[in-house]
């Protein structure tokens, strides 16, 4: 084996040992991948040894134009934005209204409440795009009342996790955005490919509920038999407290998919629209403006550091011929175009159980990217199935971070046994939806193929 290919194994196993010692991951990737490059450097000049294309120094120094090139890309600048936005989203106090009016009209049959979880899950989902937020929000607006209601903490818990989840697949997403930047792929074709397999997914949890509601009544309890009966100026209500929210959707992801305005464009008129809800809902102060801003740069800072970490391992890896390798590997294997990407989900799906999503995004799919553009995939398609099947590392252990975020604020009496019984069904439904979009590729191309039909 060529020297160059034994330090790019090296590299990569020694990157995967280091994460179980607990130091910052963007600063070990920017670190590991300076120690190998000055190993690469040292055996190059002193040794001979042939290390394909590190030569020194100076081809190292080649980094910083990559820097140079993220903190320059208009697509990067919507971040902060879709960031603000969810998070200003959270504090507008949408989502609380939401709840309480549809608690109202579904409460009164057999896992209503876990339906009302879903549908503001999915409304969350197409206006924040933030995973943390989102299942923070619904656990302390849901779970004292499901259970109260007696749900079975883990199927509560379940359908909290995994509705939270939904906003990093269902535009717009911040995990599309990176994904898009990474690839070379527009965002608003990503936005539009993973929205009808994100709204049918969630649509999958609903159906999973009510069927819960007819095989097992005993976990998923109507509304007490004394509680107020159903009008129809409570269905009324409960319609139009979903306006705001159904309004900002359209003017971000509408404008998007109409050709109104860029995604950064469109980042900006949803950041000034939740601060408009906000301010409708007497929620908007400066001590919120504060908050959210400080978070929002938080946020932010911490994206960016692992993504300069991850351009810095990536590129060191390149110089040592890591990109070369893994080409060759998948080449020697035979696997045709179909088999490639089951072989990709299932390292991703894998992956998943001990990294975040943003490094998987950030190190593993620009390795995989070039492979599957050799093999002809359409490249829509491939990226949404990855989101797809990333969306499940929020819920598996032992980095599901979903399962954290709900572990911190559900009420005492829920344990992380119960929460970790209650995502499985969830994941197999994630895994379902995976199939699906395999092998009915439509469902993730038709919303582009007929935007683009009207553009022309």
């Amino acid at each position: 084996m060529p020297f160059y290919e034994i330090l790019a194994i090296a590299l990569m196993a020694t990157f995967i040992l280091a994460l179980f010692l607990g130091y910052p991951v963007a600063w070990l990737l920017a670190g590991i991948s300076l120690l190998f490059s000055a190993a690469a450097i040292v055996l190059t000049t002193q040794f001979g040894f042939d290390t394909f294309l590190m030569t020194g120094w100076v081809k190292f120094s080649g980094i910083i134009d990559r820097f140079d090139a993220i903190m320059s890309n208009w697509v990067l600048v919507s971040l902060p934005m879709f960031v603000y936005m969810g998070l200003m989203l959270d504090r507008s106090g949408v989502a609380d209204i939401m709840m309480r009016n549809f608690v109202k009209v579904f409460g009164g049959i057999r896992g209503g409440l876990g339906l009302t979880v879903i549908v503001i899950g999915i409304l969350l989902a197409a206006s924040t795009g933030i995973v943390g937020a989102s299942v923070v929000l619904l656990a302390m607006l849901s779970m004292p009342i499901m259970l109260q209601n007696q749900y079975s903490k883990s199927l509560a818990s379940g359908i909290v996790a995994a509705s939270g989840t939904l906003g990093i697949l269902i535009p717009p997403s911040i995990m599309l955005v990176l994904m898009a930047d990474q690839v070379s792929v527009p965002v608003g074709d990503l936005f539009m490919g993973a929205l009808l397999p994100g709204v049918l997914l969630g649509t999958l949890y609903m159906v999973f509920v009510i069927c819960v509601g007819i095989f097992r009544p005993d976990l998923v309890p109507p509304r007490a038999a004394d509680a107020e009966k159903l009008t129809v100026r409570q269905v009324c209500i409960a319609f139009l407290s979903t306006i705001p929210t159904f309004g900002l959707i359209l003017v971000v992801l509408g404008s998007i998919f109409f050709g109104i305005a860029t995604p950064t464009e469109a980042s900006g008129l949803g950041a000034f629209g939740a601060m408009f809800l906000a301010a409708a809902n007497g929620q908007l102060n400066w001590k919120v403006i504060r908050q959210v801003g400080i978070d929002t740069t938080i946020t932010t800072c911490f994206i960016f550091a692992i993504f300069i970490g991850a351009t810095v391992f990536a590129y060191v890896l390149r110089l040592i011929g890591g990109d070369e390798l893994i080409t060759e590997f998948f080449k020697s294997t035979g696997l045709g175009p179909t088999g490639l990407v089951l072989v990709v989900l299932l390292v991703v799906f894998v992956a998943g159980f001990f990294l975040d999503w943003f490094e998987i995004v950030l190190i593993i799919l620009p390795l995989l990217a070039p492979v599957i553009k050799l093999a002809g995939i359409d490249m829509t398609w491939f990226l949404i199935l990855i989101a797809l099947m990333l969306q499940t590392s929020f819920l598996t252990p032992p980095v599901g971070f979903s399962l954290f975020y709900l572990k911190g604020v559900v009420p005492k009496g829920v344990t992380i046994s119960h929460i970790y019984r209650g995502v499985i069904p969830f994941v197999l439904l994630q895994l379902l939806m995976v199939a699906a979009c395999f092998y009915w590729p439509q469902i993730i191309l038709w919303l582009p193929e007929q935007m683009y039909g009207i553009g022309k």
